[in-house]
């Protein structure tokens, strides 16, 4: 599903200060908590699909990127990436889901 934002007021692009994500033959802008695609007179606002490299399960993993007692959320101090119908945090190029008693990886995504 794609939502569209009408005159919003900030031009995604190059070197616009948002991170940068391959999104399939596109590139998407992360925008608090957003996965926005400039469209004409505003925004597309996209989530990555769940897939083969993107999976949603459950898949625990042993994480050397932040603290094991580290718990995603709002205000973690990680980006918010929209992914299929639930919410990932950006970690070290890949998706960081909380599950419970530890962090599930949904794998990795292309920064640009």
């Amino acid at each position: 599903m794609t939502h569209h934002h009408h005159d919003h007021d900030h031009d995604h692009g190059p070197g616009c200060g948002h991170t940068a994500i391959q999104h399939g033959d596109h590139v998407d802008y992360l925008h608090d908590g957003h996965l926005h695609h400039p469209a004409g007179d505003g925004v597309e606002e996209h989530a990555l699909e769940v897939s083969a490299d993107n999976p949603a399960g459950c898949q625990p993993h042993s994480c050397g990127a932040h603290a094991t007692d580290h718990v995603h959320g709002p205000g973690c101090g990680h980006e918010a990436v929209p992914h299929g119908d639930h919410v990932d945090y950006l970690v070290d190029g890949h998706l960081h889901h909380p599950h419970g008693d530890h962090c599930d990886d949904h794998g990795p995504v292309e920064l640009r």
